[in-house]
C-alpha cells in the first residue's frame, strides 16, 4: 500500500521561504506522477504543482508560478516544493499525492489515487 508523508511545513513572514518535502513508500515511486495541492479552511481543494515520473515536466497553477519549484529525488523516494516569496493567501494545508496511471504530470485531482495527510503552511503578514 502506497504510502505518503509530508513534512516541512510551519510559520512563516510574507516573503519567506519553505522547503516541503514528501516521502513514499509502498510502491515503485519512479511509476508515479506526483503532485502537490492545498486546501485552506472553506475552501476546496486546489492544485498546486506536479512533476511527472522521470522528474523532466513540470507544471503549475498560476497564483504560484515563478515562486514555487516542484522537483523529485527517485533515488531517495522523495518529492520537494520549494516556496519562495510566500504571500499570506498561500496559507493552507499542504498535501502531496500520487497518479499511477501518469507519465507526465497531471493537475487534476481526480487523476491521483493515493494522498498523504498534509503538512500546515500559515504565513504571517
Amino acid at each position: 500500500q502506497v504510502q505518503l508523508v509530508e513534512s516541512g511545513g510551519g510559520l512563516v513572514q510574507a516573503g519567506g521561504s519553505l522547503r516541503l518535502s514528501c516521502a513514499f513508500s509502498g510502491s515503485i515511486f519512479s511509476l508515479y506522477a506526483m503532485g502537490w495541492f492545498r486546501q485552506a479552511p472553506g475552501k476546496e481543494r486546489e492544485f498546486v504543482a506536479a512533476i511527472s515520473r522521470s522528474g523532466g515536466s513540470t507544471g503549475y497553477a498560476d497564483s504560484v508560478k515563478g515562486r514555487f519549484t516542484i522537483s523529485r529525488d527517485n533515488a531517495k523516494n522523495t518529492v520537494y516544493l520549494q516556496m519562495n516569496s510566500l504571500k499570506a493567501e498561500d496559507t493552507a494545508v499542504y498535501l502531496c499525492a500520487a497518479a499511477q496511471r501518469w507519465t507526465d504530470y497531471t493537475g487534476s485531482r481526480n487523476d491521483y489515487n493515493y494522498w498523504g495527510q498534509g503538512t500546515q503552511v500559515t504565513v504571517s503578514s
